[in-house]
Parts: C-alpha cells; structure tokens; sequence
C-alpha cells in the first residue's frame, strides 16, 4: 500500500511549498532525482565563466546544498530563500547574471514574456537559462491532463492568470514558448537562441511518487530505472515526461 502525502496547508500557503521541501528531502529516490537534474543545472551554468549565478522558484527545493554560490530566490516570503521579488521584474543589472536556472518555475509565471525581456536584460553575452518542465510529449499529455491538478494546455495563450503564485498554471507554457511559437519568440526576444530541448525522465518521476505519495520501488532500485530509461531515449521525444531547455544570450 503506498502512502499518500497530505500537505495541510492551501497550495499558495508559503507552508506548502515548505512542506513539498521537506518531502523531497525526505524521499531518497525523489532527492536523487532532483540532484541529477541539478547536476545538469550546474554543469552547464558554470560553462560561463563571468556573472552570478541565479536560481527563480527556490523555495521547494535545495540547490543550494550542491551549488553553493547560486543565489536562491522565490516569490513568495521564504526563510529558505536569499531573495524574494518576481521573475516578471528582476532586481539586477543589465548585464549581471550567468545563468538562470529553474526548476518547474516557468509554467508557472503568468505574463512569461517578461521574464524572458528580464532575462535578456540581466544575462551577459553568453549567459544562459537552463530550466526543466512538464514535457508535451504524447506521455506527458496523458498523464498531465488525467492525473495532475494542473491544467495542461498546449493549445493556450502566452500567459495566464496572475495572483495565485502556484495553483494558477499552464504546464504546457514552455512548449507554447520554445516550440509551437518559435517564430514569436525569435522576433520578441532577438537576443535569445534556444540552444536545446532534449525531453527526458519517462518513469523516474511516476516510481518515486513525486510529493504526493511514496515511491513505487525502493532506493537501491534507481540506477536500474535510470538505465531503463537510457533503453528508451530513442523513444524520449514520444515518452519523456519532462525536457530540459537551454536557452543562451548571443
């Protein structure tokens, strides 16, 4: 019988994203595969070797733990976070910043089109955004849309409600950004190449029961999934539940 999580605070409560933190943390194989997504953050974050290093939407994670000079940041009033202000308007120079990384932060921005003109300001020649998110692969529709309390709507606009900081959403935003609307985004932001979309993780995230339940299979286990998805790359395009975009100021 798995267990389910139940986190007694409202989704916009900075409790709950408090407490998502601590279920992460508490899960070895869900920590492990946010240190793997992690590790590509850093990676390729500190390919640029000038700037700071920033991090949006930290609150329900721990970065911070292996990327000790990225500065934490989230919208809400955290005790976890360096700084607090949101992605829309950016409290940095122009040309101040290395990298942007983010975790599952961009579908949930309402007007993202500013933050993409923030970014484009306060990144350096060569600085990048490095993001995961929900994937609009054949798989991921499946399960966003029959299993996940957050709208999924590749057919939507560019931006959506604003107030509520994470139960307003469209997970599918980063597909109708960096896919459907490319021509839009070449034109708006001329400064930004999408450098890559490599979509990923089919299985991880479902076994390790994500923050609402306990994992499908024990810890020691991980390595035997993640080769199993290496099996199934091939197929990433079609099954990967997530993709993680690079995205590089020239």
């Amino acid at each position: 019988m798995f267990k389910k999580y139940q986190i007694p605070f409202d989704l916009d409560d900075p409790n709950a994203t408090l407490a998502h933190r601590d279920i992460i943390l508490q899960k070895p194989f869900l920590k492990r595969l946010y240190k793997d997504w992690y590790e590509v953050f850093i990676k390729k974050a500190r390919e640029v070797k000038n700037g700071k290093h920033l991090e949006i939407g930290s609150g329900g994670g721990f970065l911070k733990e292996v990327f000790p000079e990225v500065i934490t940041s989230d919208i809400l009033n955290l005790p976890n976070v360096d700084m607090v202000f949101s992605a829309e308007q950016m409290p940095f120079k122009n040309e101040e910043l290395a990298s942007i990384v983010m975790l599952n932060v961009f579908h949930h921005i309402p007007k993202p089109y500013l933050f993409l003109k923030e970014a484009e300001r306060t990144l350096i020649k060569g600085g990048k955004i490095i993001m995961t998110e929900p994937a609009n692969s054949m798989l991921g529709r499946f399960i966003y849309k029959k299993f996940h309390h957050e709208p999924f709507d590749e057919k939507g606009g560019l931006e959506i409600e604003a107030g509520n900081p994470l139960s307003n959403s469209n997970q599918a935003l980063p597909y109708i950004y960096f896919e459907r609307e490319t021509d839009y985004f070449k034109k708006e932001f001329p400064q930004l190449k999408i450098k890559s979309v490599r979509y990923h993780s089919p299985f991880s995230y479902i076994i390790s029961g994500g923050v609402s339940r306990s994992a499908m299979l024990p810890y020691f286990l991980y390595n035997t999934v993640k080769f199993t998805e290496w099996l199934f790359s091939p197929f990433s395009r079609h099954l990967g539940l997530f993709y993680t975009i690079e995205i590089e100021k020239m």
